[in-house]
C-alpha cells in the first residue's frame, strides 16, 4: 500500500503559529508592553494605523498634525496616522461608556489631554500606563520635575509632555494705543467700551482660562489655592468672581446674552473688528494669524500685571487603546527636538517647547533660538515675569459649574 502522508493543508494549520512567531515581529499585550524595550515596541509599532483624538478647533494646528507630523510618522515608523477631531469631554465620556460595557478593545489610540480631563480620565481608570518614563525622548529631554503634576494632580507616568502653553491678550495698535494693565483697568475699559469685548464661553479652555484670571484676581492670588481643594474657601471666594463676571455682562459683546462656542470664533470676532481684544494660551499665535493674512501687521499680544497662567499640555493612551505600541512611538516622536522645534515655528502652529533647553545639544538649542517669534509675540523673559501656574483641577470643575450656574444661567 502507498505510504499515508498528512494532507498539505493539515500540516500548514498545524506549522501556521510557529511560521507566524517567526515572520512577524511579537506583539506584546499591554501588561508587558511596559517592560518591553522601545527598539521592539518601534518594530511592533511599523506598518499599523495610530488613531489620535484632538481637538479639531484650529486649523492650522490640523494642518500641521495632517501634514507634517503625518508625513514623519509614516517615513520614520511606516506609521499611518489617522487625526480624529472630538473634544476632550466628548472622548472622555466614549471612554466611560466603553469601560462600562467591559469594551476591552476600543478605537482610541492616542489623546491630547490634560487639566479636568486628565483627573477626570485617571480617577476613573480610563489610562494606560505609566508609559511616559519609557519614552526615550522623555528620559533625555524633558525635567522630569516639570511634569509632576496636572493641574495640581499627579502625572505619575500615565501622560507624556506634548507642550507649553501661556496665557496672552491679543489687541490692534492700530485701533488701540494703550492696553489694560490689570483686571480692574480691564473691568473699566470693558464698561467704558460696550460691545467691544466677550470670551469664549466655559468649558472651552481658553475662556475657562479667563475666567481663571478674574478668579485669581478678585480673590486675592492663586497661592491660596495651591494646597488643594477647599470647598469652604471656595465658597467664601467664588461669589467675588461672579459678581465681577456680572457687572460686566451687560456692556460685553451681544450685552452677554451670548457668548463665542470657543476661541477660534472669538478670533474671527477680532479680526472682523467686532471685538477690540481675542486670547490665546499660544503667546506666538497672533503672529501666525498675522503670516496667514488672517490678522493685520498691527496686531500684538500683552499680559496683565495680575499673571499669566501657564500649563504643559498632554498626550496619554487608554486603557483599551488598540495601538499601544504606535501610541507610545507617536508620543515619542511628538517630544523629539524636530517635532517641538516644527510646532514652536509661528507659521506652523507657535506652540512653546516642553523641552529642558539645558539637556539639549548646543546645536540644538541655536536651532530654538533662531525661530523668529515675530512681533507680535512676546519676549520669553516678560512672559516669565508674570507667569501664574494653574491651581488644582477640582477647583476648575467648580468654576466651569459655577459660571454656568451664576453667571450664563443668571
Amino acid at each position: 500500500m502507498p505510504r499515508r502522508c498528512t494532507p498539505i493543508p493539515t500540516l500548514l494549520i498545524i506549522l501556521l503559529p510557529f511560521l507566524l512567531t517567526f515572520a512577524l515581529p511579537a506583539r506584546a499585550p499591554g501588561d508587558t508592553l511596559l517592560k518591553t524595550p522601545f527598539a521592539q515596541i518601534r518594530d511592533q509599532a511599523r506598518d499599523t494605523q495610530v488613531r489620535w483624538y484632538m481637538f479639531g478647533g484650529w486649523a492650522h494646528v490640523n494642518t500641521w498634525v495632517d501634514t507634517y507630523v503625518a508625513a514623519e510618522m509614516k517615513k520614520r515608523h511606516d506609521i499611518d496616522l489617522v487625526r480624529v477631531p472630538m473634544d476632550a469631554g466628548v472622548f472622555i465620556n466614549k471612554l466611560l461608556n466603553e469601560k462600562a460595557a467591559g469594551r476591552k478593545t476600543g478605537s482610541i489610540d492616542l489623546l491630547w489631554i490634560n487639566g479636568e480631563n486628565f483627573k477626570n480620565a485617571r480617577e476613573s481608570g480610563l489610562l494606560f500606563g505609566p508609559f511616559a518614563g519609557r519614552l526615550p525622548h522623555v528620559q533625555k529631554y524633558v525635567d522630569p520635575d516639570s511634569i509632576t503634576h496636572d493641574f495640581g494632580f499627579p502625572v505619575q507616568g500615565y501622560e507624556a509632555p506634548f507642550g507649553r502653553a501661556q496665557f496672552v491678550f491679543e489687541y490692534d495698535t492700530a485701533r488701540i494705543q494703550a492696553p489694560p494693565k490689570t483686571i480692574p483697568e480691564l473691568k473699566a475699559w470693558i464698561m467704558a467700551h460696550p460691545g467691544r469685548f466677550t470670551y469664549p464661553q466655559p468649558p472651552d479652555f481658553t475662556g475657562s482660562a479667563f475666567v481663571r484670571h478674574v478668579f485669581y484676581a478678585v480673590t486675592g492670588g492663586h497661592e491660596q489655592y495651591m494646597a488643594g481643594w477647599d470647598p469652604d474657601l471656595f465658597a467664601q471666594k467664588a461669589p467675588l468672581l461672579w459678581d465681577w463676571l456680572n457687572d460686566v455682562a451687560p456692556f460685553l459683546w451681544q450685552k452677554g446674552q451670548t457668548y463665542p462656542k470657543d476661541s477660534a470664533f472669538l478670533d474671527t470676532l477680532f479680526s472682523r473688528g467686532e471685538t477690540a481684544f481675542s486670547m490665546t494660551y499660544h503667546p506666538p499665535h497672533a503672529q501666525n494669524l498675522i503670516l496667514q493674512g488672517t490678522y493685520p501687521e498691527t496686531v500684538k499680544t500683552f499680559v496683565l500685571d495680575d499673571g499669566s497662567i501657564f500649563n504643559t499640555h498632554f498626550t496619554a493612551i487608554p486603557f483599551n487603546a488598540p495601538n499601544k505600541a504606535g501610541a507610545m512611538v507617536l508620543a515619542n516622536f511628538l517630544i523629539s527636538v524636530d517635532a517641538q522645534l516644527s510646532k514652536y515655528i509661528p507659521e506652523n502652529w507657535g506652540d512653546f517647547p516642553a523641552l529642558d533647553m539645558d539637556r539639549l545639544s548646543a546645536q540644538d538649542k541655536n536651532r530654538f533660538q533662531a525661530v523668529d517669534l515675530g512681533t507680535a509675540t512676546l519676549k520669553p523673559d516678560q512672559l516669565a515675569a508674570v507667569a501664574v501656574p494653574e491651581i488644582p483641577a477640582a477647583y476648575l470643575e467648580a468654576l466651569e459649574q459655577g459660571w454656568k450656574e451664576h453667571v450664563l444661567d443668571r
